[in-house]
């Protein structure tokens, strides 16, 4: 039971911080233009993937889940 207590406070910390995206969204800029990010623009072709982006949101995730579900 403890355990399903965790998942319930992990879901609600991830639909407020899916909420403060949401509001403050337009606000963070520099979230998907990193150096690293990579962006491709020909005359009918555009490709982009925000690597460095994915990559830093990726560490923070882990780390939140690493202090979170610490042993």
């Amino acid at each position: 039971m403890q355990i399903l207590g965790k998942y319930f406070i992990l879901i609600g910390i991830f639909f407020i911080g899916a909420g403060i995206f949401f509001l403050l969204g337009g606000k963070i800029t520099w979230l998907g233009r990193l150096p690293g990010d990579i962006m491709i623009k020909k005359e009918s072709f555009s490709f982009y993937f925000p690597f460095t982006s994915c990559l830093l949101v990726s560490v923070i995730i882990t780390i939140l889940l690493k202090i979170f579900f610490k042993k």
